[in-house]
């Protein structure tokens, strides 16, 4: 069986991601996204509630399931058994930053493979970050999101709004 890990904050899921999420389920036999813990970046979601939203972003994928992890991604390979890593190229200044961790990554284990696929023109701009962004300043971030995502966005912003 070919497995690919797809790993990210996805603080929040954008319709990029869930895009590469759909064509690696196409690719391969099964496709984990590992929600990850990253202590770099402020979080408005938790990394359960990060889990639950993608799981119903991705139900309609019979061969996709979705684990929070926390830890190094060559030990998270290891746990699920999988053969690749899945990583999204959205500009060159994003390949540098994974051209390293890919080299870090196959250094820490050598059977760590790296799978790059590039984003379709119409996510090719989008961030999570561009995303947060745009919902803390009341702009319209639906488009870019799936509505499982938009929905929890919409509440968390509310919920933020009304605690100022």
């Amino acid at each position: 069986m070919r497995r690919v890990l797809y790993p990210g904050s996805f603080d929040p899921m954008t319709n990029g991601h869930l895009d590469l999420v759909e064509r690696a389920s196409k690719l391969f036999d099964e496709v984990i996204v590992g929600v990850a813990v990253n202590r770099t970046k402020d979080v408005l979601f938790s990394l359960e509630e990060r889990a639950e939203i993608i799981k119903e972003c991705t139900s309609h994928m019979m061969n996709v399931q979705v684990k929070a992890f926390d830890g190094l991604l060559v030990d998270a390979i290891v746990n699920y058994k999988v053969n690749a890593i899945l990583r999204g190229l959205r500009a060159f200044s994003d390949f540098e930053y994974e051209l390293q961790m890919a080299l870090m990554n196959r250094s820490l284990n050598e059977e760590c493979e790296t799978i790059f696929m590039m984003p379709t023109p119409l996510n090719s701009f989008v961030s999570s970050s561009i995303i947060k962004e745009t919902a803390l300043l009341g702009g319209d971030y639906s488009k870019y999101v799936p509505e499982a995502v938009s929905a929890a966005l919409a509440k968390r912003i509310k919920g933020i709004k009304n605690n100022d």
